[in-house]
């Protein structure tokens, strides 16, 4: 394990250069330029350890949805209550990487099939999470039904996501709980 060591360092010198520079100067002053002068590597150790810049930040967002996930370890212990509220604590916790996210889903993800790829990826274990949840909380749904729930739950979020993107004032916690009490209706 010694022998990974140094890279295992610089990747977590990568990370936090990422989450400093996305809170500072937003997507666009985070360059790859700025973020191997911020963690005080080369860009050869950078794309040593990622293939872009994006994924550096991919990885800083996964992070942060991670630390909120009320089921890390998969475990099926989860509700929908419980997804939506680490839905919200995301977005208000960690806004300025909620924005960045979004802006890399919608404009990456029509001009980088690599990202597309990975967006849609995160967005179907979304779905099955939501699915699950629901199976387990109403066990007369089809799984049909509960799929269609899911994607109707996670539509609604995703659009409260883009309102609060444009008009911060969104109440995104409170409409998100609301829709918690309809999912049955």
């Amino acid at each position: 394990m010694a022998r990974y060591q140094p890279g295992i360092e610089t990747r977590k010198r990568i990370l936090t250069a990422v989450r400093h520079l996305l809170g500072e100067a937003g997507m666009e002053g985070t360059t790859l330029k700025a973020i191997c002068d911020r963690a005080d590597i080369q860009p050869g150790s950078f794309y040593n350890l990622f293939a872009s810049k994006e994924e550096a930040i991919l990885s800083v967002v996964r992070e942060a949805v991670t630390a909120v996930d009320p089921d890390p370890d998969h475990r099926g212990t989860d509700t929908v209550a419980d997804l939506v509220e680490a839905y919200v604590a995301f977005v208000t916790d960690q806004p300025v990487l909620a924005k960045v996210y979004l802006k890399m889903a919608v404009g990456g993800g029509m001009s980088d099939d690599h990202l597309t790829d990975r967006v849609l990826a995160h967005h179907r274990r979304r779905i099955e999470r939501f699915t699950e949840a629901l199976l387990r909380e109403y066990p007369d749904l089809s799984d049909m039904d509960a799929r269609r729930s899911a994607e109707r739950i996670l539509a609604t979020l995703n659009g409260l996501v883009l309102q609060w993107s444009l008009d911060p004032e969104t109440d995104v916690a409170g409409q998100a709980r609301a829709l918690v009490a309809t999912v049955r209706t």
